[in-house]
């Protein structure tokens, strides 16, 4: 068996692994199956890459992409990486060439979608051959807790009864503490280990505004932060998609649409734009996005609420996976949140299935209204924790505000004395002192904090709420249909006798200029190593173009930054820049090093 740091540093160029990159690494070589939360771009894939080559036999990635599949092995194939992917999108003549390459041991990667594996005559395949590893990406798809939940996922279990011995890696971006325990059950991987990172990227800057104009608020945030860099643009339909895209290349800006309405050949054509192309941007439904591999998209905009903090987190993470300044920005309105529930309700999923999507739009609701740090909200719903960022709207500008103390202990109360297990429509009836069969039903019309939040409206009853959620201090329990329960930190909170602030609720955004985003154009300290930064960016265009692949496949910009700071003057020293290995060094370090030599 290889040595993983030996691989990382001649096949991928870097000097040492990232966070828990090395443990993870190391359990699976060893044989040790586990399950992996890592956020976008903190490298999950190396996780199965690596011990894929340390380990005899061939890696199996499991992945829902299959439009992604080929830009993924391309990028392998410039590390001097032997992959290949069988999938229903293949001409029959190249998956016949990956099978034969396949029994003949001579792949390092093998991609498949979900319902390619758990065919038998596939399954057959795989018995026949000597296999390193299972990977199963984006595995939040095979939890029902998930954001994404896919039924050709839970098929996979199968893994651990038919493939005993051999090391099975789930990984996602996006898991609470729920998803977590059903994908650790549903995949059996209880006898492995569980990794679970930060969740913070702090190189992005979070900023949600209220929806006033909607249009020229995007527009307005791209010409001021982004006027050349590529972007994604989520819209809640396709026709709005369709009619954004259509309005911004009135604008001159080179916008291209993408929803599963269009022809597989748009698709595949727009898709393969913006991957390849400088200055592009998607404006999209969430049919576009998942495993989107470019690192240097400097920004996601949102024109409408998600379904859930997950889906936000996993959305906004597709910026900035080089580590550079990026922006994530969100425009809002309650007839997002109306819709969206709409969509719950005439949905045909079980109805514990609509309370949990319920619990995760309220609590994404929350975060829109928050008045505190969003980094903050963001990692508490994830179990982690940070202070206030510094890098988001509301630690850049404190929205207006007015002490909820006495509310939050009102609403607290009661639902402390209305038994902890109604909803929140019932408990601020209470508060409000609304008299129906149901409250006398329950006595708590004799309640002590029966009519005592009558001064305030539903609206901003629910608007406290929301933020009360969102800040732990209540949460929702989907299987006691939606009833609200008070945390471990709200009973703190009133143990303490703690204040606390909320946002104001307000009809319109006032029409004044907001604070939204951060420019995030790469600028180096002087204007050589500007220069020679362009010049360095100017040659990968050139040699992706002659390659066919997209230009971040040869070096991302964070390479292109060292090189032109450092100025390396041969072949070893430029084995010392981040993201050099000795395959790309062979095939692209000449062209490189006269670049430098020159400029």
């Amino acid at each position: 068996m290889n040595n993983p740091l030996t691989i990382l540093k001649q096949t991928y160029g870097y000097g040492q692994f990232r966070g828990q990159q090395a443990g993870i690494i190391d359990h699976v070589v060893q044989g040790g199956s586990a399950f992996v939360l890592m956020p976008t771009g903190s490298g999950k894939s190396l996780c199965y890459q690596i011990p894929s080559l340390c380990r005899e036999g061939v890696g199996v990635i499991i992945s829902p992409l299959i439009a992604l599949m080929q830009d993924q092995i391309t990028a392998l194939e410039q590390l001097g990486i032997s992959a290949g992917a069988i999938n229903s999108g293949m001409p029959y003549g190249e998956v016949l060439r990956v099978r034969q390459k396949l029994e003949n041991n001579q792949l390092d990667l093998l991609y498949v979608a979900p319902e390619r594996l758990v065919m038998e005559e596939f399954l057959e395949l795989l018995d026949q051959v000597n296999i390193a590893l299972f990977a199963i990406d984006e595995a939040h798809c095979v939890s029902q807790w998930g954001h994404d939940f896919r039924p050709d996922y839970t098929a996979l279990s199968l893994l651990a009864r038919r493939f005993k011995g051999i090391p099975r890696i789930a990984l996602t971006a996006t898991a609470d503490k729920a998803t977590r325990k059903d994908i650790v059950d549903r995949l059996k991987l209880g006898d492995g280990k569980t990794f679970v990172g930060g969740f913070d990227r702090p190189n992005i800057h979070y900023s949600i505004l209220e929806r006033n104009n909607p249009k020229k608020q995007v527009f307005d945030f791209i010409k001021n932060n982004h006027s050349e860099d590529s972007g994604i643009i989520y819209c809640i339909s396709r026709k709005k998609v369709e009619d954004m895209a259509e309005w911004l290349q009135g604008k001159d800006i080179n916008a291209l649409p993408y929803h599963a309405g269009l022809t597989p050949q748009v698709r595949s054509r727009n898709q393969d734009r913006f991957l390849r192309e400088d200055n592009i941007i998607i404006v999209a439904t969430i049919a576009f996005g998942m495993g989107i591999d470019k690192p240097d998209v400097r920004y996601v905009a949102h024109m409408n609420i998600p379904k859930s903090i997950e889906a936000y987190y996993q959305e906004t993470g597709r910026a900035g996976r080089d580590g550079l300044p990026s922006n994530a920005y969100m425009i809002y309105g309650m007839d997002d949140a109306a819709m969206q529930r709409n969509w719950i309700e005439n949905s045909e999923a079980p109805d514990i299935q609509k309370r949990i999507e319920n619990q995760k739009l309220n609590a994404l609701l929350g975060l829109c209204e928050a008045a505190i740090c969003r980094r903050q909200i963001l990692l508490e719903y994830f179990d982690d924790t940070g202070e206030p960022c510094g890098n988001c709207d509301t630690c850049d500008t404190k929205p207006e505000t007015f002490d909820g103390t006495i509310a939050a202990q009102m609403a607290l109360s009661a639902v402390f004395r209305t038994g902890q297990r109604f909803g929140m429509v019932y408990v601020v009836d209470v508060l409000m002192g609304k008299v129906d069969d149901r409250i006398q039903r329950f006595g708590h019309d004799k309640q002590s904090t029966f009519g005592i939040g009558d001064k305030l409206s539903k609206n901003e009853w629910q608007n406290i709420f929301r933020q009360l959620v969102s800040q732990n201090l209540l949460m929702v329990d989907v299987n006691e249909h939606n009833g609200i329960k008070i945390t471990e930190k709200g009973f703190l909170f009133l143990k303490k006798k703690e204040s606390v602030n909320f946002r104001k609720l307000t009809e319109k955004q006032k029409a004044k200029k907001e604070k939204s985003g951060k420019k995030s154009k790469v600028v180096l300290d002087n204007d050589l190593d500007q220069s020679l930064y362009e010049n360095l960016r100017t040659a990968r265009q050139q040699m992706a173009k002659k390659r066919r692949v997209p230009a971040y496949v040869i070096f991302n910009d964070k390479t292109l930054i060292e090189l032109a700071q450092a100025r390396p003057q041969s072949f070893e020293e430029m084995l010392g820049i981040s993201g050099i290995g000795e395959a790309k060094l062979k095939k692209f370090g000449q062209t490189l090093l006269d670049v430098i030599l020159t400029g």
